[in-house]
């Protein structure tokens, strides 16, 4: 009943997808219906062919559906234009992305001020001061004017949950966010998602690991384009505990 009193951010009521294929209609999500309340960790599992893929493009405004609906933060997708989508997708989700997706030669601040350039409610000093927070909230306060290429894997990832968070939107969106990332980073990273929905973020993530899901407050498990499994986790496992048991990186 806890999320009763909490605000709906997504909710999805008998979303269908189909695809054309030749003369084939590939039926990629089957009916799926969820809501996700402000402040949730969610984890989203499926293999290949599960109809993944197709539901982060819903769930990101990236495609709407061919029945059914979505409603993002209370306004319904699916009759949207391309650039009232676009426009919604700016304000309203932060996106993970496994290859993080940077500028190569552009600064961590550049990077994270990106989704503030189409924010007219924001001037050139604005956007910096709201990326620099962004970027001392994930720890990167020393690596302001950094470039991609000067970075490890788990840093650029910071950049991008930094560049994710600055526009301060409804919704994390993290599509197989440490799945580019070695063990002992994975965990930092999760340590780092785990803060944010300790501070009350709603947050999405999309992988095919299910180790993740112990990390999470519920998960949803896809096949064949519909909901299997969507449960609660009572015992969230500490990604901060699971890094300090990791053996400390050797020197090479």
């Amino acid at each position: 009943m806890e999320n009763e009193k909490r605000k709906t951010v997504i909710e999805l009521d008998n979303v269908r997808r189909d695809f054309k294929v030749g003369s084939e209609t590939v039926h990629a999500l089957r009916g799926v219906s969820f809501k996700i309340h402000e402040g949730e960790f969610v984890t989203i599992m499926g293999t290949s062919g599960s109809g993944k893929s197709t539901l982060l493009n819903q769930l990101g405004c990236l495609d709407t559906p061919t029945s059914g609906e979505y409603y993002l933060d209370g306004i319904s997708v699916r009759t949207m234009s391309k650039s009232q989508r676009a426009r919604l997708r700016n304000r309203k989700i932060g996106f993970v992305f496994q290859n993080y997706n940077l500028l190569a030669k552009t600064t961590a601040v550049e990077n994270v001020e990106l989704p503030l350039m189409y924010n007219s409610e924001y001037n050139a000093k604005q956007r910096r001061e709201a990326a620099v927070k962004a970027l001392e909230a994930v720890g990167l306060a020393n690596r302001l004017d950094h470039k991609s290429n000067q970075m490890s894997g788990g840093q650029m990832q910071r950049v991008a949950i930094a560049r994710a968070l600055v526009n301060n939107p409804a919704v994390i969106l993290a599509d197989e966010a440490t799945g580019n990332l070695d063990t002992r980073t994975s965990f930092e990273v999760l340590v780092l998602f785990q803060k944010l929905y300790a501070e009350g973020r709603t947050i999405i993530f999309v992988t095919h690991n299910p180790e993740i899901a112990q990390y999470s407050s519920r998960n949803i498990v896809l096949r064949d384009g519909k909901i299997r499994e969507d449960t609660m986790n009572r015992n969230i496992l500490s990604a901060a505990e699971a890094l300090a048991q990791l053996p400390l990186p050797q020197d090479d």
